[in-house]
């Protein structure tokens, strides 16, 4: 059986064209390679498969996600075995995220190699993932702005919501707390939150651009305040945070949940449009 291999800083430019191939669906790994996912120390791991000449690659830190190119089922079933084969028994990652058909095939993959990935808290299999290049027109203006440092405790509230509402978990708890707090104060501080912030100095509404990477944004962390939920103002506040990503963006990109029916009308009354499918594993 062919293997799997560890890439590195000699692969750079193999890499970058592989993931070029579908650079919105493929942006994670793009970005990591841009941090250096490549050189030696990372603490994550970039496998290609085959070794002697990788089509397909799979990006394995605290998440696994893989990038594949188009291929017939038989190499995808061997490339995934070669990648299962390659990460071993013990489980790192917190989730499987990717193209819905390879990373559902990849926790299969796992899933039958040990238990430790057999144990998923959840699998979220359809999850479009959206794009855009302009913005709808829509009635309403709405006050989105960067979010400040003067605004951080509000905004910190708003994300643990968001995430505690979205993953189901709360992110500061166990030992979670400082790392989630810095995280969003990076967030902050790079000036990749944008916002509402009421007359009271609350974040009422936030987006982040989660991932930037080739001139391609995707937005992650986005929260309306139910309180304000149900009175149109989703769509226009969406609309204006992403007219002010691409400022700075060509392209975009985020992905919801199917069953958040609600949020997949929002962005495609916002002006996205659905470009593919992802799926997420959680543990």
């Amino acid at each position: 059986m062919k293997r799997a291999r560890v890439m590195d800083a000699c692969d750079d430019a193999l890499v970058r064209r592989l993931v070029s191939a579908d650079p919105v669906a493929n942006l994670f790994i793009a970005s990591r390679v841009d941090a250096g996912v490549l050189r030696h120390g990372s603490p994550a791991t970039l496998y290609g498969w085959p070794a002697e000449a990788p089509r397909h690659l799979l990006h394995a830190g605290s998440n696994l996600v893989p990038a594949f190119a188009y291929c017939e089922p038989d190499e995808r079933d061997a490339a995934l075995a070669a990648f299962a084969d390659a990460l071993g028994q013990h489980r790192w990652c917190q989730s499987i995220v990717g193209e819905s058909g390879t990373a559902l095939a990849l926790h299969r993959a796992l899933a039958v190699r040990s238990r430790s990935y057999a144990g998923q808290r959840e699998i979220r299999p359809r999850q479009p993932l959206m794009v855009t290049r302009r913005v709808a027109s829509l009635p309403m203006d709405v006050p989105v702005r960067r979010i400040t440092m003067a605004e951080f405790p509000s905004y910190h509230a708003a994300a643990i919501a968001m995430y505690t509402e979205e993953v189901g978990v709360d992110p500061t708890a166990g030992g979670g707390r400082n790392g989630y707090r810095i995280h969003c104060q990076g967030t902050v501080e790079s000036g990749r939150a944008w916002g509402i912030v009421d007359d009271t100095g609350a974040v009422v509404f936030k987006a982040d651009v989660g991932i930037s990477c080739g001139g391609i944004a995707q937005v992650q962390g986005v929260w309306l305040d139910p309180r304000l939920r149900g009175r149109g103002l989703a769509a226009p506040a969406m609309a204006a945070a992403t007219r002010h990503i691409l400022e700075d963006h060509e392209v975009v990109s985020l992905y919801v949940n199917d069953f958040n029916t609600r949020a997949v009308r929002t962005y495609l009354r916002t002006g996205f449009t659905i470009a593919g499918q992802f799926a997420t594993v959680l543990y």
